[in-house]
């Protein structure tokens, strides 16, 4: 079995970890009855539709 012939510094073993590691920017899309937008999968924060059903009261302030 391979052994590595030295030890790897704290700042290589870190920065490999951080690389794969990294957050994502979440998916949005435009929702379909109000146009602002949106993640995908989620009730709209605007209008409170979800698959063109409306799920949730909306209050204004």
């Amino acid at each position: 079995m391979a052994v590595p012939k030295k030890r790897k510094s704290k700042s290589k073993t870190r920065t490999r970890r951080s690389h794969n590691m990294r957050l994502t920017m979440p998916g949005f899309q435009e929702c379909p009855s109000c146009g602002a937008m949106k993640q995908s999968h989620r009730a709209c924060g605007s209008c409170g539709t979800y698959k063109n059903e409306q799920v949730l009261e909306v209050i204004e302030y």
